[in-house]
């Protein structure tokens, strides 16, 4: 067992099943040392979606926090896929965090929270932090609240 799997377990916490893509493209594509993840949803693991509407209407800060961290979990099962190894993540580079959000809502920076403190919680501050943007979104596919897309550098 790898020290991120130990982590995981540690934190109480189980990679989702791999979750097919939706379309046209792959969920990772590695070139080079980098390893760019298409955008993933807050989906459960049978593929159903989990929270469907926007922040600031339909859902809270919390639940958007929440959501974010269902996706990430969704994003490490990707990169799991990948690479076959965790271990191999040398650093988070960038994460890219669409919120769906009412008209009004401005805390599209607090959801990403939810992404970004399960990354360090997981990885450790010097591998799991990361440059972030956070914006909000009139639409997203299916109606999904939060997406997420992440750029990762890896061992060679």
């Amino acid at each position: 067992m790898g020290q991120v799997s130990r982590r995981l377990e540690e934190l109480g916490l189980t990679l989702p099943p791999l979750l097919p893509k939706l379309a046209n493209y792959v969920l990772a594509k590695t070139v080079g040392e980098l390893v760019f993840v298409s955008g993933h949803g807050p989906l459960n693991p049978d593929g159903s979606v989990k929270y469907r509407g926007r922040l600031g209407a339909d859902f809270t800060v919390d639940d958007g926090k929440e959501a974010a961290r269902l996706v990430t979990m969704n994003i490490l099962s990707a990169l799991q896929a990948e690479l076959g190894d965790l271990d191999r993540i040398r650093e988070f580079v960038k994460l890219l965090v669409m919120v769906q959000s009412a008209p009004d809502f401005q805390e599209q920076h607090v959801v990403a929270e939810g992404a970004s403190d399960l990354l360090t919680d997981v990885f450790g501050p010097e591998c799991g932090s990361h440059a972030r943007s956070a914006v909000g979104m009139m639409s997203l596919p299916f109606g999904i609240a939060v997406e997420i897309e992440a750029v990762v550098r890896i061992a060679p």
